[in-house]
């Protein structure tokens, strides 16, 4: 009998100090890759052309392909930046952000681009968090603004791209660009920018999922009726797969409506989204995605690294918001990309990948354009969630 009630012991707190063990693991190896981080953006700003933003990097040709800041990505590279340096202090990070975001201040007029959110709450929505000001503050105001422009009342959306017929074009990634409009309703006042998010949430939930609860990538609406064209995915395999980045986007983007809201159907969708992620067969065991959950070539298809940064981001905030079950299932499979992610294997050593941290990210496979290559949204992603992962683990320290 003692030797059984010794055993039940020992069982019971060595799972705890096995699973304290993993954590302490993943702390170490997300201060490591911090610190490489660092190295690697400060190389790539010697890399970088002063009046251009980093794309991707080819590395059979050597090659740092960039962007002007009317790209959709201009934003991820002064906001991972600005995260290095609130995690290290160290000053040539902010000024490297500061001179870039003067480049890409000129945006917050641009209507013609449904991805302010990602250009502008990314940069300017960071440093405004950690030093605000006067300035930041216009900045933003006058980004919502030119989101808030592309809303039709008809179709209850944001056009994602302009086109010259009846069609209006939605993407699932649009649900990341609502967040800047949440903040521009809490600073201003001005339930409008509140109220359109709102909005454009309910009809993308309405719409772009499947009873499996797995999303489209482009929905097309007859702008003149505001009903349901098309239903397409453009970066995936097939219409009727599930690409994972689009995925990503719908899992980060309903826990953000919840989150703003606090309207428990937001949750609900999270939840929905994530759990359609987590039990798909076709998940590897290391809980990095596939780049289509339904790619033929499986399981020998590539990996999107940029798909399980954003996975594992929004995980560690999901978590916050449900049951313990579910929190724990969340958690653990969070730092299990993380642990993933962290390896050779997917960061990049010293001095090479162009300056990018993450390799093997995938961008459009259909159109050959940015496979297996360092992603920069990859980078903020999984920055992102080393560092709230390091938050939550200091709580409990």
């Amino acid at each position: 009998m003692k030797k059984v009630i010794f055993l039940i012991l020992v069982l019971t707190f060595a799972v705890p100090a096995a699973a304290q063990k993993n954590n302490n693991d993943l702390y170490t190896a997300a201060d490591r890759v911090l610190q490489r981080a660092v190295v690697q953006y400060k190389h790539m700003m010697t890399l970088l052309p002063d009046d251009r933003f980093p794309k991707t990097y080819y590395a059979e040709s050597d090659k740092l392909e960039t962007s002007d800041s009317g790209w959709w990505c201009s934003g991820f590279y002064p906001g991972v930046l600005l995260y290095l340096y609130e995690n290290t202090g160290d000053g040539t990070l902010k000024k490297e952000a500061d001179r870039i975001m003067e480049i890409l201040a000129k945006e917050q007029f641009n209507t013609g681009t449904h991805d302010l959110g990602f250009m502008m709450f990314c940069s300017f929505g960071n440093t405004e968090r950690m030093a605000p000001s006067p300035a930041y503050e216009e900045i933003l105001m006058n980004s919502a603004k030119s989101l808030a422009s592309r809303f039709d009342e008809t179709v209850g959306c944001i056009r994602s791209w302009d086109s010259n017929n009846d069609d209006f074009l939605v993407i699932i990634d649009n649900m990341m660009n609502l967040e800047l409009l949440f903040w521009a309703t809490e600073h201003s006042g001005d339930s409008t920018y509140y109220d359109i998010a709102v909005r454009h949430a309910d009809t993308t939930m309405k719409n772009h999922f499947r009873k499996d609860n797995s999303s489209y990538h482009v929905l097309n609406y007859d702008v003149n009726t505001g009903k349901v064209k098309e239903k397409k995915t453009a970066q995936g395999f097939s219409d009727a797969s599930a690409w994972a980045r689009g995925q990503a986007w719908g899992l980060y983007g309903y826990t953000v409506m919840y989150r703003a809201t606090g309207k428990r159907k937001y949750l609900d969708q999270a939840v929905k989204i994530a759990e359609f992620i987590l039990n798909h067969p076709n998940l590897p065991e290391d809980k990095v995605p596939y780049w289509d959950f339904d790619a033929p070539d499986i399981p020998d298809a590539l990996r999107d690294s940029s798909a399980g940064a954003i996975i594992a981001s929004a995980l560690l905030e999901l978590k916050n918001y449900v049951k313990r079950d579910k929190a724990e299932k969340y958690a653990v499979n969070a730092q299990k990309i993380l642990h993933t992610l962290a390896t050779e294997n997917y960061v990049a050593s010293e001095g090479t990948n162009g300056g990018f941290l993450l390799k093997h990210g995938v961008g459009h496979i259909p159109q050959k354009s940015e496979v297996d290559v360092p992603l920069t949204y990859g980078d903020y992603y999984f920055i992102e969630a080393l560092l709230r992962y390091q938050k939550e683990y200091d709580k409990k320290d």
